[in-house]
């Protein structure tokens, strides 16, 4: 296949009258339109607007559909305990897929190609199978709770370990290694010593697998490590071994001067979550800082009942938004640099090393997006309306390993309405937790 149009070829290039051919699931050549044509006269041609690295997002919960519009107002353990919490005990396994295969429609539908995706306690194979049928790229864990934890969702620590090992041995690298595995405890007030250091042995003992955890999202939760352990949230994900380069860290608001110190010297990645962040309230990543430390910074959207929407696009707009906000300074966070971490830093993030940059031989995670909008007139500057002007509804055409999972905004893969519809009817006005 050869795409023609606007080429979005990383964070610092692009080729204005251009093409991307792919071939099986690799990008085959990049350049100038007419000269690929000619060379490659045989190929099916797909004309695009603009035709970018596919969007990847470095933590959502794609099992906490269901509570879409639930939790709104209120703070994150008003949040967690009362709404989403108890939507994740209850879920069934068929319910905990359909809840994925929503969210994976969504992302698909909205241009991310990957994500980190965190799931809960249970039935997390069923999230790896509607991963696969869908045909997203991801790194999916089971969360580790085996302290703090309501009913239905702790579990004992060896327990839980030991299924995260099966989870491994059966989906990590599966589907032409298009899905991995992140072992996954939920955060540090719901695990215990024992589990965050069998994360890690977990983790050691395979290649390739990520570690991915929520840290120093909130004030409540670093007081509650400093009170318990002596020391704050980083700082004792680094006395158990959980910071490295196979480690990211969702939101990281409120860190110390030590602890931004650990995040560089141990190359772990940080997630940041804006929406969420703003959302319930937790406060302002110090990002630019991280950056200038040399920490990598990925994006992601969260969950929908804390966002509300899975669209990346949009998450870009305001990435750099509350920067500049918050430090007062239009020059905070440029989009180009925003749009980097949007695409190859949350592939490197999610240890995919021939993702996120359209190149011959790396990975065929593409997608397209129309200008055919007014928010695109007059269009002076691509990376001023991918992340200033464009929404996630803009993406018309999502490829992920070189498969067209979306054609002329329709997921290619499953039937859409049909998961829209039986969300609808499994979900909507249900009662959680009674």
């Amino acid at each position: 296949m050869l795409l023609a149009g606007t080429v979005v070829v990383d964070d610092s290039t692009v080729i204005d009258d251009g093409a991307v051919v792919v071939a099986e699931d690799r990008i085959a050549a990049v350049g100038p339109a007419d000269e690929l044509t000619e060379r490659y006269p045989d190929h099916e041609r797909r004309e695009l607007d603009i035709i970018a690295p596919g969007l990847v997002q470095t933590h959502v919960h794609s099992v906490q559909s269901p509570g879409r519009g639930l939790a709104d107002d209120t703070d994150l353990f008003e949040w967690l305990e009362e709404c989403i919490l108890p939507i994740e005990a209850e879920l069934t396994a068929e319910e905990l897929e359909l809840a994925s295969l929503l969210s994976y429609v969504e992302l698909l539908e909205h241009g991310t190609t990957c994500c980190v995706d965190h799931l809960t306690v249970h039935h997390s194979e069923r999230a790896f199978e509607a991963a696969g049928r869908v045909g997203i790229r991801g790194v999916l864990g089971k969360a580790l709770m085996d302290r703090n934890a309501p009913a239905g969702l702790q579990e004992p620590t060896e327990a839980a370990l030991s299924e995260s090992r099966d989870l491994i041995e059966t989906y990590h690298r599966s589907r032409d290694d298009r899905l991995r595995y992140a072992v996954t405890p939920r955060f540090t007030p719901t695990c215990s010593e024992a589990c965050l250091r069998g994360a890690r042995e977990v983790a050691d003992d395979y290649d390739g697998v990520r570690i991915h955890t929520h840290a120093s999202e909130h004030e409540s939760v670093v007081d509650d490590v400093t009170g318990e352990r002596g020391m704050r949230d980083i700082e004792w994900l680094q006395e158990v071994g959980l910071t490295g380069e196979d480690v990211v860290l969702a939101h990281v608001i409120l860190t110390s001067e030590r602890e931004r110190e650990l995040l560089a010297e141990t190359g772990t990645y940080v997630t940041y979550c804006p929406s969420s962040n703003m959302k319930i309230g937790a406060g302002v990543a110090p990002v630019v800082d991280y950056l200038d430390r040399g920490i990598d910074v990925a994006l992601g959207n969260d969950g929908t009942p804390v966002n509300n929407t899975l669209d990346p696009v949009s998450e870009m707009r305001q990435a750099t938004l509350l920067q500049t906000v918050d430090r007062r300074d239009p020059e905070t966070l440029p989009a180009r640099t925003v749009f980097g971490m949007a695409t190859r830093n949350g592939a490197r993030a999610a240890g995919y090393d021939r993702v996120g940059k359209l190149r011959e031989g790396w990975k065929a995670d593409i997608v397209g997006v129309r200008t055919d909008t007014s928010r695109a007139v007059p269009l002076h500057d691509v990376y001023s309306y991918l992340v200033y002007a464009a929404t996630g509804s803009d993406v018309t055409f999502t490829m992920v390993d070189g498969e067209v999972v979306v054609a002329d905004g329709i997921v290619q893969t499953v039937d859409a309405e049909s998961v829209y519809r039986r969300a609808r009817e499994r979900f909507e006005g249900r009662t959680w937790g009674e």
